[in-house]
């Protein structure tokens, strides 16, 4: 169905134009797109028009998108925009086509990366900790992705990470679709975590299992659990133990293997935390270093995205004890209690202390009371990362440099740092600083010799725009044939080094379909001969005795002419 929707629609909301089919999976077609409106190149993914039918997931799926659409991260591929597009099928029903506008990757899925076989085990480990700084993010941010798996992971030329479809797993999974439904939409069952197996909440650590999954499978060229349906693999996911991946790849170390076997821990208390602690123990384990295994207090479990450990020890003590009290725990004391004069002096003693304390917090001058326990990140926003670098170093923190496209900050200059200006950290703290690559780099096309409309249309097909045609005279090529482009066709830089980019401005050159015939009158014969030659023009010579010096002494026709126009001169032959 969706692939003759597809057929139909070239243009998606007045502004989309479809290209190639670039992608296909179980619940959507992505295609290459151009934006008329920026002139920019996208990718465009067309979800099933089975999806539409239920008003709720329509309205969840914008919500859901909206929310994705704010996440900015060089690990993240950007949605721009989504809606749904009214179609009219060939029976002439209407049906509504949801899509999705998002930043075009140029670059490999690593489900076909991982199809060449295992990867190196540092290749991998570089890989999913790119995937786990995205999910850092997004889980900072509230968002939790639900469908890590390969077929949502790219890898750029430059070996740059990009996770995709954040927020759309969950707008499809909180849809009305049965069980069956979602298995077959949201991820396959390769990479469900046993929560998700079993229908329970999921929650970040459901991320952080799959992205365990992922690891097994670039370290070993196989999912870890394996069966003739989903129903079978899920089962393994809830009920069987993953095998260490060095028992499949010798190469594999055994620090890795205890930092993936953990990270594919049944009870997800027993998992990683945060993909800041499965990231720190992956980047060790590559390292050649054992991780140390951290234990969590209770209270490091009180939060929005994890919920409350039910089989916590301080939790399950109390619990038991508050369900086992019996009348022996009742049995009235025997020892006298202390006079109540005693108690009441006990109440004003501690009501002195803690009003002497308040009293001697509030008059302490704010540098004495934070002296040395934390400073506050500068504004080193529109600075070099160099003087950034300096800046934060000053105030006794660590600049971690990170690079991303901007349109409105120049090249080289900060956009923001991660955390914002003003947050108060420890010393040492290392900041994430992202540095502006200006607009994306392009490549002007080669135009040259083709009509004027084409050689516009492949300009913006670059993200570049259009700016001025001039007419010039040209000897053969036909009138609205581009001559030449400024700046040259298949050039990356402009006559003075700098970078083209994305939206910089292309002239045209375009024949005029005429030739400019200059005077020739008192040239040499030969060196009147090779400039009309060059025109193309047809030449025909007379002899004119009554002048000698074998010069031109006179021409039929002079200035702007037909291409390919006769053209009589007379020579000079007399003795």
């Amino acid at each position: 169905m969706t692939e003759g929707v597809a057929q139909g629609v070239r243009l998606l909301a007045g502004r989309y134009e479809l290209g190639d089919l670039i992608g296909r999976g179980g619940m959507s077609d992505v295609h290459v797109g151009i934006d008329n409106r920026l002139g920019r190149r996208v990718a465009v993914k067309l979800l099933k028009p089975s999806l539409a039918t239920d008003p709720a997931f329509r309205t969840r799926f914008r919500r859901e998108a909206q929310d994705a659409a704010k996440m900015a991260h060089p690990t993240i591929v950007r949605i721009f925009d989504a809606g749904e597009e009214v179609v009219h099928e060939r029976s002439g029903a209407e049906s509504l086509l949801p899509f999705i506008v998002m930043e075009f990757v140029d670059g490999r899925l690593l489900r076909d990366i991982i199809a060449d076989g295992p990867l190196d085990p540092s290749e991998a480990a570089r890989i999913v900790g790119q995937v786990l700084t995205a999910l850092e993010y997004s889980h900072r941010a509230g968002v939790v992705h639900r469908d890590i798996k390969p077929g949502n992971i790219m890898v750029t030329a430059s070996g740059q990470v990009k996770v995709m479809d954040f927020g759309i797993a969950r707008a499809i999974s909180d849809s009305s679709a049965t069980i069956a439904e979602t298995s077959a939409i949201v991820g396959t069952a390769q990479y469900f975590s046993p929560e998700q197996a079993r229908g329970e909440t999921v929650d970040a650590r459901s991320d952080l299992y799959s992205t365990g999954i992922v690891l097994f499978e670039l370290l070993t060229g196989r999912a870890p659990f394996r069966g003739e349906n989903p129903v079978a693999v899920a089962y393994q996911h809830v009920n069987s133990e993953a095998v260490p991946p060095s028992s499949l790849n010798p190469k594999v170390s055994p620090a890795l293997d205890a930092v993936v076997l953990r990270a594919l821990a049944k009870d997800r208390f027993e998992r990683y935390q945060s993909a800041a602690e499965f990231r720190d123990d992956l980047e060790r384990a590559a390292a050649g270093q054992v991780p140390a295994r951290k234990e969590l207090a209770p209270t490091d479990f009180n939060s929005t995205l994890f919920g409350v450990n039910p089989t916590s020890v301080a939790g399950s003590e109390a619990t038991m004890r508050q369900l086992t009290v019996d009348n022996d725990s009742r049995i009235a004391r025997t020892q006298n209690r202390p006079p109540v004069a005693w108690i009441w002096a006990g109440i004003v003693s501690m009501i002195v202390i803690v009003a002497a304390v308040i009293f001697w917090t509030f008059n302490l001058a704010p540098t004495q009371l934070g002296e040395g326990l934390s400073t506050s990140i500068p504004d080193v926003v529109g600075q070099s990362f160099d003087d950034g670098a300096a800046a934060l170093e000053g105030a006794e923190l660590v600049a971690q440099k990170f690079t991303e496209t901007s349109t409105t900050v120049p090249e080289g200059a900060i956009i923001r740092t991660d955390p914002e200006a003003g947050t108060n950290v420890t010393p040492g703290f290392q900041v994430k600083v992202f540095v502006s690559l200006g607009e994306t780099p392009a490549q002007v096309p080669n135009v040259n010799n083709l009509l004027e409309a084409d050689a516009i249309a492949q300009i913006e097909a670059r993200g570049l725009q259009y700016g001025t045609t001039t007419q010039e005279y040209s000897p053969d090529l036909a009138a609205g044939v581009v001559i030449r482009s400024d700046p040259e066709g298949d050039a990356e830089r402009r006559g003075d080094g700098s970078i083209i980019r994305e939206g910089d401005v292309v002239n045209l050159y375009v024949s005029n379909g005429l030739v400019e015939v200059p005077d020739v009158t008192g040239q040499a014969l030969a060196q009147a001969n090779a400039t009309l030659t060059a025109l193309k023009l047809s030449i025909t010579t007379n002899v004119d005795f009554s002048c000698s010096g074998n010069v031109v002494s006179a021409q039929s026709i002079v200035g702007e002419q037909a291409q390919r126009a006769a053209i009589t001169i007379q020579v000079c032959g007399g003795s």
